[in-house]
């Protein structure tokens, strides 16, 4: 007791496609396919360099009040 069989998932599975119908879960997994991507892309864009960080004469604002400040 306590374990799942196959009929039970099977069970399941026929449950949720009853439910859902089969457009709806492949929407959903296409879905999701594209946030892992774009996630994935985020993740490769923070590798790449600022351009900020690439110009050493460079200023910044800190705070609107305050004079800009230079970048080393």
């Amino acid at each position: 007791m306590g374990s799942l069989s196959i009929w039970h998932w099977l069970i399941v599975v026929l449950v949720v496609v009853l439910l859902f119908g089969r457009g709806k879960i492949s929407d959903l997994m296409g879905d999701v396919a594209k946030g892992v991507k774009s996630f994935k892309k985020g993740l490769a864009d923070d590798d790449e360099p600022h351009k900020l960080e690439e110009q050493p004469g460079a200023t910044v604002d800190v705070e609107p009040s305050r004079e800009k400040t230079k970048v080393t």
